[in-house]
Formats: C-alpha cells, structure tokens, sequence
C-alpha cells in the first residue's frame, strides 16, 4: 500500500509540471517556460505599437530636412495603418496582453485621422459637376479617355499633361459637347458654358503648367484654376526630392490669395496629398472635395494599385456634394470627379 502511494505521488507531481509546461507550448495564456506571464511577454511588439502611435500623432514633427522625409511619410500617412494588423499577429502569437494593449493606441489615432474618410459623407443638390484627370503623356487611348470622362456628364473637364501632339485630339473628340476651352501649356480646361479672362499662372517652373479662367456658368461666374505641380522623386541618394514642388506650391498659393471672385475652384495633379505639409499655402485657403463630399480615401495613383491621392478637386466659397474617381483611362492616374453646389 504504501508502495503505490510512493509511486502515485510523483507520477501526480510530474502530470501537473507536465500539465503546466503544456498549456505555453499550445500557445496559452499563463506564464511561459521562463515564468513570464502575458503581461511581460511580447513587449516588442508592443515598442512597435508605439513607435507606430508616435508617427500618427506626431507627423507633423517628422522633420523634412533630410531627403523631405517628413513630407513623404505624409504622402502615406494611411498606411501606417498596415502595421497594426502585423502586429496584432505578432501580439496574438506570443500571447501578449501588453502587446494588445498598446496596439489600441495606434489604432484609436488612425480611426481619430482617417475614420471618417471611411464613411460615406456625398449627398445633396448640386448644379455643377467637375472632372479632373492626369491624362498622361503616353495616353495610348485618347478616345476611350474622353469617353470615360464624358461619361460622368461634367460641366467642365480639366486635363493636365496634354502633349502638342495629343491636344488636337482632345480638341476634335471633346468639341460636341464642350465647345468652350482654354489652353495654356499642357494644362487645360474644356467648358459647357463660356469662359473669359484666361491666363496663364506663374509656378516657377519655366515653362507653362497652370491656369486660370473664369466659368460664367447660369449660377453667376467661377474662377477655375487648372494646375500641374512638379512631379517628386524618391531615390536613395537625396530621399524625397520636392524642392522645385514645394516652391510652385507656394506660387500657386500667392496666385489663390490674390483671386477676387468669391467662388473659386482648384482643379489639378499637385503631386501630393493634402497631408503634406509642403501643400500648406494650397491647402490651408482651399477646402477638399473628397475629405469634405467623398466616401473612402479616393487614392488616384498609381491606376495600377492605387496608394496616394495626388489629384486634387478643391474649391472655396462653394460646397461640394459628392466626390468620387472614375474608372481608369489609358491613363497612368486615374480620373476623379465632384458634384458642386454654386
């Protein structure tokens, strides 16, 4: 009898330490073999949820003076987002309450930022409709181009990067239903109503890539600006290079401060989001239409996978009821359009 207590004991003792090594090794929830508990495990996970936070709440401190760094984490500033569902992998592998925890932070910053570009905010009247498109240089397709943009049944359409050999095609194929234009460089705007008062706007780039005209539309007149900010590079040798945009970015908005009609409307490829910080001088006088009448991000490029909404419908004195890009063109950026009521 006491024979096989002696041998019961042990054996007992050995399934609870075998019981007990058990539960980490399927990935429970109690303390690992080195004793730590979920609440000190996967803490660097957790540094990662952090550091994470840190760049949503404090972008704007990211300093641009090396390779303008900071104006490209702008740029895609709602993909740092992708990082939580990474981690919240991560966190639930190692079983970390710590690690889940701090992932709530970056999470609620996202949501505060982004969240309600997520739902759905166009409706309402409206009396003016708007289509902005980078047709590209090696449009390949002009008349399907101008067949999807038609389709929207705007009252003006906005194109940018209009070669001299592709603009009389887009004159010919446009001319039925918008016998109004106005071209300067390789930008341009075609118009159901008249337009006056056309002229080029100084970016100081050397060459022509803005404009502004006025739509006297029924409602009373508009000024439209039609622009092509410099395009930016990313390369490892000087980073974000956007020097050249960020100085037309202010010349385009001296040119907006200084318009004297109460209704304006921006239309155009600024090379960059209304995040970026260097867009300031556009930006902070002008209202978007996708952040204010949009459902979703409206990424417009690249029309492969789009990442980024570089192409811009903004207005100011004006409400915009509706916003939304169009199917892709032969186009390397897809096409984005708003309804507006003047």
């Amino acid at each position: 009898m006491g024979y096989d207590t002696a041998r019961t004991e042990p054996q007992a003792a050995a399934s609870d330490a075998a019981g007990r090594r058990r539960i980490p090794g399927v990935g429970g929830w109690g303390r690992d073999r080195r004793g730590h508990n979920t609440w000190r495990r996967g803490l660097l996970p957790a540094l990662f949820a952090l550091l994470l936070a840190c760049l949503l709440a404090f972008h704007a401190e990211v300093p641009n003076r090396f390779g303008n760094f900071g104006s490209l984490l702008e740029s895609f500033l709602p993909w740092v987002g992708v990082g939580v569902p990474v981690l919240l992998v991560a966190a639930l592998v190692r079983r970390s309450a710590t690690a889940l925890a701090a992932l709530m932070v970056p999470v609620l910053l996202w949501v505060n930022l982004f969240g309600a570009l997520l739902t759905s905010k166009g409706g309402g009247s409206y009396d003016f409709t708007v289509v902005q498109h980078n047709v590209w240089a090696y449009n390949k397709d002009i008349p399907g181009t101008v067949r999807v943009l038609e389709a929207a049944d705007p009252d003006v359409i906005s194109l940018v990067e209009v070669t001299a050999t592709a603009l009389p095609v887009y004159e010919h194929d446009l001319a039925a239903e918008y016998p109004y234009r106005a071209v300067e460089g390789t930008v341009g705007l075609w118009s159901k109503d008249p337009l006056v008062d056309t002229a080029p706007v100084d970016i100081r780039i050397g060459w022509v890539r803005a404009l502004r005209t006025v739509v006297e539309t029924p409602q009373g007149k508009v000024a439209v600006y039609v622009a092509h900010l410099p395009s930016v590079r990313v390369n490892f040798d000087n980073g974000f290079t956007a020097n050249q945009r960020d100085a037309s970015a202010n010349a385009l908005g001296l040119a907006l401060a200084a318009e004297t009609l109460p209704r304006v409307i921006l239309l155009g490829d600024l090379n960059g989001t209304m995040n970026d910080r260097s867009l300031a001088p556009v930006t902070s006088q002008m209202r978007s239409a996708q952040g204010s009448a949009g459902s979703g991000f409206g990424f417009s490029y690249p029309a492969e996978f789009p990442m980024t909404r570089i192409d811009q419908i903004m207005t100011r004195g004006v409400t915009p009821t509706h916003a939304w890009t169009l199917p892709r063109t032969g186009s390397d950026h897809l096409p984005i359009a708003a309804h507006i009521e003047l």
